[in-house]
């Protein structure tokens, strides 16, 4: 999997919401266990100790849980999953709408920018299904 790393914030946080987004679109299923902070730290190429704060702030969470015999698993709490997708998708149009302000675009052409492309998606799902 492609993991992106950015300077602008600390790699942990990153690696955390990296991780979190998984878990929410279904990569990592409730329940599933992870792969060890090892496996995942080498496939990032961060140090195991930057991947094991991630996996800290997930736990914290409540997306994580540790289980000394069988490591990490996914939670089964499809609340909190379900709560932690609506976030998620909350921060993401936030910041897509401040992106679009910034451009000098008004409510209105934000919806008509928004509407054109559901209805591109919805025309090409009809071609392709």
């Amino acid at each position: 999997m492609d993991w992106r790393i950015t300077e602008d914030r600390p790699i942990w946080m990153q690696l955390s919401e990296q991780i979190a987004a998984r878990i929410t679109s279904g990569v990592y299923g409730p329940g599933e266990r992870l792969p060890s902070v090892r496996e995942l730290a080498a496939e990032a190429g961060v140090n195991p100790n930057t991947m094991q704060r991630a996996f800290a702030e997930l736990e914290s969470r409540g997306l994580v849980t540790t289980n000394r015999t069988a490591g990490r698993s996914v939670t089964q709490d499809m609340e909190r999953i379900r709560a932690m997708r609506a976030g998620q998708a909350f921060e993401e149009a936030q910041q897509f709408l401040g992106r679009m302000r910034s451009m000098g675009f008004t409510r209105q052409e934000i919806r008509s920018v928004l509407e054109e492309i559901l209805k591109s998606e919805d025309g090409e799902r009809r071609e392709n299904g």
